[in-house]
């Protein structure tokens, strides 16, 4: 008979054997406030619950089970810097401010090189990186004459000059509880219990107060000088955009999503062309963070439906299968905002209430708001449009007072 191998016992939780390095959200100067530690390298000095990579741990869990990737790998970070400096700003030590994502997360082996130095084993959780981008329809706004090559940030062949980011979502407990008018305890059991016991540290560790989700982040497009986007009186463009796969990589003409990222993106252009800067926030929320799947269930049961796809029941099909019509929750969006200093917004290209009213209570001015051209409305998507105007869900029409705008208080689905 064979011997039998020793039994590795693994453990449950992340109970440290020592202690872990110390996080205080909120502080100005790094050296106080600490890196995010989610590696396993050294359990001992992790100090949040889960781990790095958001949606994608569990293909690298996949990895490591397949004995594709070392366990105890350690990530070579030479010359992975910021290609474009963000930061810091005074949001940055402001705790209500940003508790979704790390802001010290784009520069942590540099921030933190004390704590490299000593062999603590951390990640960045945002890259940021210099690109071009080129969609059709900014090539048919040149040759419609709405946008003019310059030959700097818009090139004659549609090219097109941006700094991007990617964000992991990295969440303070504690600021997440607050922005939603809960208790943290309330929070960290709804979090445990409806991922069906996932994370036992929710529970088990009231020491560890920050969490990395396994869902997706966000992408963020600057155009022109990223230094300009926190200056209040240099023009600024916005569109914060939620994830739409079928309209905005397939085309799918049943909503608006693409033609509005892209009226979205010309606007950023314009503005950065005339002296001012745009910004394109791209958050990985697919189908109003039902999921795609629930998505496609809602458009058969539509267009199924006696009568057939009416403005009348768009909501009722949603809530139908989904039980409820959205759970985007535009409370944590503004936190990226904040991360690139923006206090003013001139050009808000969105006329949806709940993302306009999330960055105004979160302190940030817009001075005006900025519809989609009805002519880039598809045909297919009139019966969104419409089921949205019915039910109040945005408002009509650009808008330019911004004492107008912090008091408008209508609630629904995003345009």
């Amino acid at each position: 008979m064979a011997d039998k191998k020793p039994v590795n016992h693994i453990r449950l939780t992340s109970h440290p054997d020592g202690d872990a390095v110390s996080i205080r959200w909120g502080e100005a100067d790094p050296t106080r406030r600490g890196p995010v530690v989610a590696t396993l390298t050294e359990p001992a000095h992790r100090n949040v619950i889960g781990t790095h990579a958001g949606s994608y741990a569990v293909y690298r869990a996949l990895a490591v089970a397949a004995g594709m990737l070392p366990q105890d790998h350690r990530a070579d970070l030479k010359n992975t810097s910021p290609a474009a400096q963000i930061g810091p700003h005074p949001s940055w030590s402001n705790p209500d401010r940003i508790v979704s994502l790390d802001p010290w997360g784009a520069i942590a082996p540099q921030a933190f090189s004390a704590q490299a130095e000593q062999g603590i084993d951390f990640r960045p959780t945002i890259a940021v990186t210099r690109a071009h981008i080129n969609l059709p329809e900014l090539r048919d706004a040149v040759m419609a004459g709405r946008l003019k090559p310059d030959g700097d940030l818009l090139t004659a062949n549609g090219d097109i000059k941006v700094v991007k980011a990617a964000v992991d979502p990295v969440w303070h407990l504690p600021g997440i509880a607050k922005r939603f008018g809960m208790t943290e305890n309330a929070l960290r059991r709804g979090l445990f219990e409806q991922t069906g016991g996932m994370f036992p540290e929710l529970i088990t560790r009231p020491d560890l107060h920050v969490f990395l989700p396994p869902i997706g982040g966000l992408t963020l497009y600057a155009f022109g000088d990223i230094n300009s986007v926190s200056n209040k009186d240099i023009p600024l463009a916005v569109r914060v955009h939620d994830e739409c796969n079928g309209s905005d990589v397939f085309g799918s003409d049943i909503c608006t999503c693409r033609p509005y990222l892209a009226h979205g993106i010309e606007e950023c252009v314009r503005t950065a062309q005339a002296g001012g800067a745009g910004v394109i926030v791209y958050l990985r929320k697919e189908g109003r963070a039902l999921g795609e799947v629930t998505k496609f269930l809602v458009y058969n049961a539509r267009k199924r439906q006696e009568g057939g796809d009416s403005a009348a029941t768009y909501f009722q099909r949603t809530e139908c299968v989904a039980g409820v019509q959205d759970m985007r929750f535009q409370e944590l969006m503004p936190d990226v905002l904040h991360w690139l200093g923006i206090t003013r917004i001139h050009r808000f290209v969105s006329m949806s209430d709940m993302k306009h009213d999330a960055i105004v209570r979160s302190g940030i001015e817009i001075l005006e708001r900025v519809p989609i051209p009805e002519e880039l409305v598809p045909a297919d998507a009139k019966v969104e449009m419409e089921a949205k105007k019915a039910a109040g869900y945005f408002t009509k029409g650009p808008v330019a007072d911004a004492t107008a705008l912090t008091q408008v208080k209508g609630r629904g689905l995003d345009v």
